[in-house]
């Protein structure tokens, strides 16, 4: 079977004191997103930031991501509704009106590390809703195992439509810890049917997304998620991460998916 990988080359947490080759401009994330689908990423899932390389969920800086990332390849895009911490979620909602083929969704709030990410009931239900009314796919960012269950409940008030497609996200301070057996409780866990993928962060990184693709899940690689390609090495870029993903895939003989099998193994809606 096919893996699809998904490159996630921002995120909201850190920032170029962190790492200086993270991508934070609008043209530094289009290039490091067509860098990373060259490589063989059919997904790109993005965060935006503003001048000053906070998280953002400013429209027009998001249509310009978009805009730019569609001249170069023609990558699936993923925005990400969870932004940042800071931003509130009437702000983040807002983003799939710019009809992405996919957004995450998050179903609980949550201690993030030293923050709080915010996802309140009635605004979740919400946006599930309005992301059904305008076609744009929901990926399930589940931190622990209680947000399964809402994901679940979600299903059943007929605001999810099957195949439900899951990111199980381990090493969170607040969530699961990155560990092999969190990660087999969860795949176990799972409705018959879904679609899923791991998304370990810092030094789990490189092998539970190995795990992952063994069981048959979908990968993500990318500077979000980790910023070093090995203990003590910076990454210079998040195609390093992406070409090591797609190696794993090919070592364990799951070929890895183009853009076109990628819609098709996501059940993504079709194209407006």
């Amino acid at each position: 079977m096919s893996a699809v990988i998904t490159v996630a080359t921002t995120g909201p947490i850190a920032t170029k004191a962190d790492n200086a080759a993270l991508p934070t401009t609008p043209d530094e994330i289009a290039a490091e997103v067509d860098a990373a689908y060259q490589a063989g990423a059919a997904v790109a899932h993005i965060h935006l930031r503003d001048e000053a390389g906070r998280p953002t969920a400013d429209l027009a800086i998001a249509r310009r991501v978009m805009d730019l990332i569609a001249g170069r390849c023609p990558i699936l895009v993923q925005m990400s509704t969870g932004v940042g911490l800071g931003v509130p979620f009437e702000e983040r909602e807002q983003l799939v009106e710019l009809r992405p083929r996919m957004a995450t969704l998050n179903p609980c709030s949550m201690t993030f590390g030293d923050g709080e990410f915010r996802n309140p009931p009635a605004g979740v239900r919400r946006l599930a809703a309005r992301m059904r009314d305008l076609d744009v796919k929901p990926e399930l960012e589940i931190y622990d195992t209680g947000h399964l269950e809402v994901c679940l409940r979600l299903r059943e008030e007929g605001l999810l439509d099957e195949p439900l497609q899951f990111s199980i996200v381990l090493g969170v301070r607040g969530g699961m810890a990155a560990t092999p057996e969190n990660l087999l409780t969860m795949v176990g866990r799972l409705p018959a049917g879904a679609i899923w993928q791991v998304i370990a962060i810092g030094r789990a990184n490189l092998q539970l997304t190995a795990m992952g693709l063994a069981l048959g899940g979908n990968a993500r690689a990318g500077m979000e998620d980790t910023l070093y390609l090995r203990k003590g090495e910076l990454v210079p870029g998040n195609r390093p991460l992406v070409e090591r993903a797609v190696r794993l895939a090919g070592d364990l003989d799951r070929p890895v998916a183009s853009v076109a099998e990628a819609e098709a193994l996501l059940a993504l809606p079709a194209a407006s």
